[in-house]
């Protein structure tokens, strides 16, 4: 579509008015949003990882969880593979069921419920929801620790993806752009 000159100068900062291939059921294609993948999170999950040896004692995975920004350590193997997860409540069970000589391989979780970087974080997020966690492992090739999803994270990036979406149509009905 050619531009027309109405004698009226380019307001600084305003977005084109879509064209008719900018709206959705038109000849051309939409504009599809790529969905947010855990890797973009890097920065916050890498944060939030702590991993423990296998054979660490109780005191270090107390100290490790005594962090308040961490609620899951991810427990390694030799060669630096999750065995499985120790959370908080994991180890207060310990303190409240008062059994001496517990190890960490015997309170932690073997089932180790995890995302991948390349994963949706929609579906993560799902995934945490359903299963009543609030801190998820995002382990990549070999089961290699990456980082440490937690729900408030991941809802936060979705609320914010929704207010842009919706701030995206209201330009986009009012004949702004977007």
């Amino acid at each position: 579509m050619p531009d027309i000159d109405n004698g009226m100068a380019p307001i600084a900062g305003a977005m084109p008015v879509p064209t008719n291939t900018d709206i959705p059921g038109s000849a051309s294609e939409c504009r599809q949003e790529e969905p947010m993948r855990i890797e973009k999170l890097y920065p916050m999950t890498s944060a939030r990882l702590m991993v423990i040896d296998l054979a660490a004692t109780l005191q270090t995975a107390a100290l490790t969880l005594s962090n308040p920004q961490i609620g899951l350590a991810v427990v390694s193997e030799e060669g630096g593979k999750a065995a499985g997860v120790l959370s908080k409540s994991d180890l207060i069970r310990h303190l409240t069921d008062r059994e001496p000589n517990t190890s960490i391989e015997t309170l932690m979780s073997r089932n180790i419920i995890s995302c991948s970087p390349v994963d949706e974080l929609q579906a993560a997020w799902q995934v945490m929801v359903e299963n009543r966690i609030q801190n998820m492992p995002v382990l990549g090739v070999d089961a290699k620790p990456l980082g440490v999803l937690d729900i408030r994270d991941a809802l936060k990036v979705l609320f914010e993806q929704e207010q842009l979406q919706e701030h995206m149509l209201a330009n986009y009905i009012a004949g702004i752009g977007y």
